[in-house]
């Protein structure tokens, strides 16, 4: 397992998450001079994602993701994300919040299949970074927030050698191998059979630094080549137009982890039969890890102060529902496996005098988390890591 999958990981999968929601506020956003108090206008849009990204791209939280450290759980990663959905003033219920993380995982489970070599995962992740960036560009602190983590991303990533990046992708396609769920988009666009398996193309370009295949050469003991013999191929196969950049701005060529939803189609998500089946037998590992105990728990500290306080300290969220109808929605909570509701439990956190000083100075009035104690599991570990947002 790769100890530097993490931040690959969740910076992605937090890019598919504000496609999805960016979307979905898009799609029920009402003139502001029309909208009644509970509906949503475009400025309430623009406040959503704002929140959203400056917590997810907070300096210190990011700091702490870049250091070497195991993957989360399933589970703790999904928290993590329940958390960061609702740290502004958006709510979702728990179907909706169901539907978004499969649509995620399995938007960046494609990408991850299809990148063409190992180390294009750091371009699908630029891409992300990239149109993040276009979300927040009349917010020039949170835009110096995303432009700060990818400078971080070509310091850690930038000097990695393929097989590396190797071992990256195998982390990140162990973390999704039991994942089979049904998207509408895939489905249609026929890269996604019935039981919930991506359809791999056999054509196409291939990946840079390589040579389109039909071509055998044979060597003699001096290095020289002594025959040649062609074969054909069932795929359609063409070089590379050229290698994507991956400085801070630039072509990444790629398009893995672009913005599907940039043009309206349904997202529907259906749990397939295997993936029913199975669930209904897995059980979570959250036993923590020894060696990134104290990692987690500094993490803790830090995240567990970001305290999202709504203007006028009164303020009740809008709702978002990710379905077309609230039936839907009622319908998908009680239809949903047991094993794949991810319920949020609440922790209690207590102040930590010693600690203040040196935060408050980073992000303003501080309340941190105390770290959980040493059979606390992983899963716990996050939910306190989070308990702030």
């Amino acid at each position: 397992m790769s100890a530097r999958a993490l931040p690959l990981l969740f910076l992605n999968l937090g890019g598919e998450m504000l496609y999805i929601l960016d979307q979905r506020l898009r799609a029920q956003s009402i003139p502001g001079e029309k909208a009644r108090k509970d509906e949503w206008t475009d400025v309430d849009r623009k406040r959503v994602m704002n929140d959203i990204i400056a917590t997810m791209f907070n300096k210190k939280f990011m700091e702490e993701l870049f250091k070497p450290q195991e993957l989360y759980s399933k589970k703790a990663l999904r928290t993590v994300y329940d958390r960061l959905a609702h740290a502004s003033i958006m709510r979702l219920n728990q179907a909706s919040m169901d539907k978004l993380y499969d649509l995620m995982t399995m938007a960046f489970k494609y990408q991850v299949l299809l990148c063409p070599r190992p180390k294009d995962i750091l371009l699908v992740t630029f891409n992300h970074l990239d149109a993040i960036k276009d979300f927040v560009r009349d917010s020039p602190a949170i835009l110096n927030q995303v432009d700060e983590t990818s400078r971080q991303l070509i310091e850690t990533y930038g000097c990695l050698s393929a097989g590396e990046f190797q071992l990256i992708r195998q982390t990140l396609l162990i973390f999704f191998q039991d994942m089979h769920i049904r998207v509408s988009i895939f489905l249609k666009d026929k890269v996604q059979n019935s039981n919930g398996r991506f359809v791999l193309p056999i054509s196409g370009p291939v990946p840079w630094g390589t040579e389109v295949p039909g071509l055998i050469r044979m060597f003699n003991r001096n290095g020289d080549e002594v025959k040649r013999t062609e074969f054909t191929t069932d795929g359609n196969y063409v070089p590379p137009q050229r290698e994507g950049s991956f400085e801070l701005y630039g072509d990444r060529v790629l398009k893995l982890g672009t913005n599907m939803y940039s043009v309206s189609r349904p997202v529907e998500t259906h749990m397939s039969g295997s993936s029913k089946n199975s669930a209904s037998h897995a059980k979570e590992n959250i036993i923590p890890n020894p060696l990134a105990k104290e990692e987690l728990n500094f993490l803790a500290r830090l995240l567990g102060v970001l305290d999202t306080k709504t203007a006028g300290g009164s303020e009740t969220g809008f709702r978002l529902n990710l379905f077309r109808t609230d039936e839907e929605e009622e319908h998908a909570a009680l239809t949903r496996p047991e094993e794949l509701s991810y319920k949020v439990i609440d922790i209690e956190a207590t102040q930590e005098p010693g600690r203040r000083a040196e935060l408050s100075r980073i992000l303003g009035e501080l309340e941190v988390a105390e770290p959980r104690p040493a059979s606390a599991g992983k899963g716990e570990e996050l939910l306190a890591l989070m308990d702030g947002l």
